[in-house]
């Protein structure tokens, strides 16, 4: 929980009175004298968990190291364009080999970025050591499976420097996607004096960290509410940064945020309920689609009656989606008909949306049906011996987490015999709690760090990390696995193999989809030319504000 609500309130405002004027007065212009400085201010929902790129799982953590630092590539909007590289690479050796070529970069103290930081980067990232729950991602690297399982060194991963500038990777097989995950967190380089200097604080601090991109970390404790970004004067695309300085709040309360900006206070404010409805009629009103998708994970292992299928899709038809979206979100959220999101990926032979192909014979599994609810309820209840079942809903403490877990309780509880109680903890102990498995049902969500089925699919194989529900499926772990090997040079094949994957987890209901997010903003119109990428998150650099 907050600690005080003053104090909270003391930090916001501290955090943007010194913006009040930068963002409501002429001297935001950039057509002002070269002494003016152009500043931007937004929220968060919650604080930064970390920015250590290895050990990152959220979106807001991953917000804030992808302002303050570049990997190989970025996105420009939806295009891939090169960042550290110095273009897009094509790969060798049959689709296994990247050789890439680095820029003369420097970190944020001045000193050289080179290939043996990304060599240092990836292997620490893959060691069991550093217990990162993003390890997975390096699956396709060669001998990174044999790493990650503890058979051999992480010296051994696929990655080399062949010198100061040029930086070789070799995969285990071919990934068609392998480019568009180089531009998340955990392929970032690191700075090896700066992690050993750290020890276990780092990334827990603005002081304990070393950023290569656009802006530096500053002013953040690691547990405070308010952090701001400054231009780097080092980083190697400089003169495309026009922002001086982006300082961000976290506000979990969307009448605070609406506040806030009314006031001059914020330049782009995040709503939901009510504030959401009322934003749209406003001139700065922006409906952002995103890539992700949110769930209510249902913990198979820690409750037995959960391992019925029959129950979970009963749960599943409960849930009056569309009307969920209209009375609580109210942010013009989209329902949910299976875990990907829409307008992500087109199957390459018919151009068709997957997630909308993969719904098709599918959608009566995420339809509200009462009825058919119930039924399934009492014959799942049978088969597991119970006449009644209670259960806890884990949920973030922020206003939205709290309006949608009340309705899903009461939504849930006609089912007959069922009880639904409700525990909020801050966003950093619901993440900890959910990946230790400590909850009965949790709501949370994905957002695409890759714009490919399988980012999404993959998350619910037999012992993933992010498979927090432990559900379980052999057929499902073969398709999968499939994808990504047997099958990956084969179009057709591989595309077949993950809707066949994505119906059999929309039938069994592994993990319950809700909806696809659309964020309601309100944006100050000064900003100018600021791209999204895939998953949703900002690129800063090119940006203006006029």
């Amino acid at each position: 929980m907050r600690k005080a609500m003053k104090q909270t309130l003391v930090m916001t405002v501290a955090a943007t009175a010194v913006l009040l004027t930068a963002c409501n007065s002429k001297s935001t212009s950039s057509t002002q004298s070269s002494t003016a400085k152009v500043t931007w201010s937004r929220m968060e929902k919650d604080n930064i968990t970390t920015m250590d790129p290895s050990r990152a799982t959220d979106t807001i953590s991953y917000q804030a190291l992808k302002d303050t630092m570049d990997g190989l590539y970025s996105y420009s909007g939806k295009k891939l364009v090169p960042a550290m590289a110095t273009k897009i690479v094509k790969p060798t050796n049959n689709g296994k080999t990247y050789t890439f070529k680095l820029r003369n970069a420097k970190w944020h103290d001045g000193t050289p970025v080179t290939a043996k930081d990304f060599v240092y980067a990836w292997q620490r990232t893959v060691d069991p050591a550093t217990k990162s729950e993003s390890a997975y991602e390096y699956a396709g690297i060669k001998n990174a499976n044999d790493i990650i399982a503890g058979k051999k060194k992480a010296s051994a991963l696929g990655v080399k420097a062949l010198d100061a500038h040029t930086l070789q990777v070799t995969l285990a097989q071919p990934i068609p996607y392998f480019p568009t995950m180089l531009v998340n967190p955990p392929f970032f380089p690191q700075n090896e004096k700066t992690v050993k200097a750290a020890g276990a604080k780092y990334g827990s601090t603005s002081k304990d960290i070393m950023g290569n991109g656009a802006f530096v970390l500053g002013d953040w404790n690691g547990t405070g509410t308010a952090w701001k970004e400054n231009k780097a004067k080092n980083y190697w695309n400089a003169k495309n940064v026009h922002i001086d300085q982006i300082s961000v709040t976290a506000i979990k309360d969307s009448a605070t945020a609406m506040n806030l900006f009314q006031s001059g206070k914020l330049d782009d404010a995040t709503l939901s309920g009510d504030q959401a409805a009322q934003a749209k009629t406003n001139k700065d009103y922006k409906g952002i689609k995103q890539a992700s998708s949110y769930f209510m994970y249902l913990n198979v292992k820690k409750v037995p009656a959960l391992k019925n299928a029959k129950i979970r899709q009963s749960f599943s038809m409960m849930i009056n989606r569309p009307e969920f979206i209209k009375k609580v979100l109210q942010d013009g959220s989209l329902n949910a008909t299976g875990v990907t999101p829409t307008n992500m990926a087109d199957i390459p032979a018919t151009k068709q949306d997957f997630a909308k192909a993969a719904a098709k014979g599918y959608t009566q599994y995420t339809t509200y049906s009462p009825k058919e609810a119930k039924t399934l309820w009492s014959a799942g209840m049978k088969e597991a011996g119970l006449k009644d079942l209670t259960l806890t809903l884990l949920i973030d403490d922020t206003d939205n987490s709290k309006k949608s877990a009340e309705y899903f309780q009461n939504t849930l509880e006609k089912l007959p015999g069922l009880h639904v109680n409700i525990t909020s903890v801050p966003f950093k102990t619901r993440l900890s709690r959910t990946l230790g498995g400590d909850f009965d049902i949790s709501l949370g969500g994905w957002a695409a760090t890759f714009p490919d089925p399988v980012n999404f699919l993959d998350l619910f194989t037999t012992g993933a990390t992010y498979n927090l529900g432990k559900w379980s499926n052999t057929k499902f772990d073969k398709l999968i696995e499939a994808s990504k090997t047997t099958d990956v040079l084969d179009t057709n094949k591989r595309w077949q193999d993950l809707l066949d994957a994505q119906h059999i987890l929309t039938k069994e209901m592994g993990v319950i989809p809700l909806y696809q997010m659309v964020q309601a903003h309100l944006v100050n119109p000064k900003m100018q030319n600021l791209k999204t990428g895939p998953g949703g998150a900002y690129n800063f650099v090119g940006a203006t504000i006029k």
